[in-house]
């Protein structure tokens, strides 16, 4: 076969041109990575791809569970502060219903216990970044607000363990007075009242003489739901506050008229909404148990008689700041028999609810911490795998980007002395 200059010099510009071709990818890896677009390593660009979409997604679950944290961090803060002030209302009303206290006394614990309600108040506003902490979803709008003057609220009776196991599982009454100010305890799931006497010490004896339960016989009267008495809804809004037909509403007991008991006192209106704040932590289903970061208000403050699932009212989400501004009032007025029975009830009710949000929240705090450590250790994990795929063996690379570079220069100082001359060289 014969041989020409022409297919000489094709051959060693096509192989020259290989090894620059080598040369450049070596020079490429030099910033470290050995892969730059598929046609590199088609199978190890793919696990690249997959291990870097993991890596993506592991750094959007630490952010989520980073924020997640300093906001549970914040909203317990503010909840330490609050059980602190709660302590302090619990003690106060203990010092409260001692009968040996003077008007003065008594005027100087409502206004110790006033300031303490107030600053169970300004903790549930806490805010942070501009967002408020017990607001929902609605973390832009201010959660509790007070009102300017003091509203008529309706007057709860509350009963505490022994009582509402007597009373079929029932924790408050709502108070009716006759005109000589006798009080008499309606329950409204059932329209049955009780006379005050009764619920205090009467039940007792009913326990003794053999029966756990209240009886039919029991009841010092009946109103007809729907008609005497149609329902808390019917007379009252959700946070207690009575209504013109409330006011106006009778009933009868042995001759004498009965009206629905209140009190006037400040009410805490709940702003924000009942919704759960979530960042999403780790794949699969969401569990909104552990992905829950915010305590809303109702998780706060509970319910009561106003706004339970009884109540035909929408939930309040301010129960356990109207019933302690209830309590700051009884206080006042010096009522020590009340605080000895419901004054102690409401304060320890109070404490009880915040200790147990917090109880709940420290729970799912927990969990994102534990989550927290995992994320970080699989980060590792995939930084580990792309780094075995792409990384650059900088030795390796040494060495063979001296060699091609070796090769290339002495091939183009044979090509330059071996090939054939042109014939512009021998003009």
């Amino acid at each position: 076969m014969r041989v020409s200059s022409t297919m000489m010099i094709d051959n060693y510009l096509t192989q020259t041109n290989n090894v620059y071709e080598q040369q450049t990818k070596l020079m490429e890896q030099s910033d470290g990575s050995k892969l730059h677009r598929p046609s590199d390593d088609a199978i190890g660009y793919s696990k690249y791809l997959r291990y870097s979409d993991s890596k993506a997604e592991n750094n959007q679950y630490q952010e989520n569970v980073k924020t997640g944290l300093s906001w549970m961090k914040n909203t317990d803060s503010a909840m330490v502060d609050m059980t602190d002030r709660l302590k302090t209302i619990v003690d106060k009303t203990m010092q409260a219903a001692n009968d040996t206290n003077t008007e003065d006394d008594m005027r100087a614990l409502s206004k110790e216990i006033l300031g303490a309600v107030q600053q169970v108040v300004s903790d549930g506003n806490t805010q942070v970044n501009g967002r408020y902490l017990f607001s929902g979803q609605a973390d832009l709008t201010q959660p509790f607000v007070t009102s300017v003057e003091e509203k008529d609220r309706g007057v709860i009776k509350f009963l505490d363990e022994k009582q509402a196991e007597f009373f079929n599982k029932v924790t408050q009454f709502l108070t009716l007075k006759d005109e000589e100010g006798n009080e008499y305890y309606l329950n409204t799931r059932t329209g049955d009242y009780y006379t005050r006497d009764f619920v205090q010490e009467g039940y007792k004896d009913v326990i003794i003489s053999g029966s756990a339960t209240v009886r039919p016989g029991d009841a010092a009267g009946k109103l007809a739901l729907g008609t005497d008495f149609v329902g808390i809804s019917e007379y009252f809004d959700n946070m207690g506050v009575i209504n013109d037909d409330g006011k106006a509403w009778t009933g009868d007991y042995s001759g004498k008229e009965l009206k629905l008991a209140t009190i006037t006192q400040t009410v805490v209106t709940y702003k924000g909404d009942t919704k759960h704040i979530s960042m999403t932590k780790e794949n699969g289903q969401q569990d909104q148990t552990s992905d829950t970061v915010n305590v809303n208000g109702l998780d706060l403050c509970g319910t009561d008689l106003f706004d339970d699932k009884f109540s035909g009212n929408k939930q309040s989400g301010s129960a356990m700041m109207n019933n302690l501004y209830a309590l700051v009032k009884r206080v006042e007025s010096g009522d020590s028999r009340w605080l000895q029975t419901d004054g102690v009830t409401v304060s320890n009710n109070a404490h009880d609810d915040v200790v147990i949000s917090e109880t709940k929240l420290a729970a799912r705090s927990q969990v994102y911490t534990d989550v927290k450590s995992m994320l970080e250790d699989r980060a590792l994990t995939v930084t580990g795998d792309i780094s075995e795929i792409a990384d650059t063996d900088v030795a390796q690379l040494s060495v063979l980007l001296n060699t091609i570079t070796t090769i290339y220069s002495m091939s183009l100082a044979v090509g330059s002395r071996v090939l054939p001359m042109s014939l512009a060289d021998y003009l």
